[in-house]
């Protein structure tokens, strides 16, 4: 199992690299964010130190961008593209099943619905060039750093930690939703018996 071959790697590296990209995603939007609120500011959906969205949207990237390895230019504009369309998507999917999307872009210039917006589409460019110059060198190597049996381990305990985590907020999030729903449910219910009247 643990060789089997995903985006030109084994599957071991694959998920070392998704931890090591979900944890430092992590890092730096919640010091990014706390700095903006001057407060400390978790910025994962759940309490464990995750974001799996940047693993989700580095590791595709990385993906489907490998065979332009080395081409700068053509690297930027496909990253700021393809990252933009990921961005766009993961709105999309968070809307329908929070209710809710964990970012704002509607004071800035250029922004689509709030959620994408030329600014991020630049900056996804430079992070795409960063990721194959450095980045990806560097989960490499800090994967190669530790043994095979601790990080089928620390991948075991990760999985297990984050799906109770996750699953937990993410019921947390329907529960709240809930109210509204029936509210809005009343109110339709009552629209149409007064039309019936």
């Amino acid at each position: 199992m643990w060789t089997h071959a995903v985006y030109g790697t084994d599957l071991y590296h694959f998920i070392q690299w998704f931890i090591l990209c979900s944890f430092m995603g992590w890092v730096v939007e919640s010091i990014y964010m706390s700095f903006c609120n001057r407060k400390l500011t978790n910025r994962g959906f759940a309490f464990s130190p995750f974001c799996p969205i940047y693993a989700v949207g580095a590791l595709s990237v990385y993906g489907m961008l490998r065979p332009l390895e080395g081409q700068y230019v053509v690297l930027y504009l496909a990253g700021a593209v393809l990252a933009t369309t990921l961005e766009y998507i993961t709105a999309v999917l968070m809307r329908n099943l929070f209710g809710q999307v964990w970012w704002d872009y509607t004071e800035k210039p250029f922004n689509y619905k709030g959620v994408i917006c030329l600014e991020s589409t630049i900056a996804w460019g430079f992070y795409t060039i960063f990721m194959f110059g450095f980045l990806q060198r560097f989960v490499n190597f800090v994967s190669d750093s530790y043994s095979v049996r601790f990080g089928r381990n620390l991948a075991a305990v990760v999985v297990v930690i984050y799906t109770f985590d996750f699953s937990l907020h993410l019921f947390k999030a329907k529960m709240n939703r809930m109210p509204r729903k029936v509210e809005e449910m009343k109110e339709r219910v009552s629209f149409h018996i007064g039309k019936m009247r």
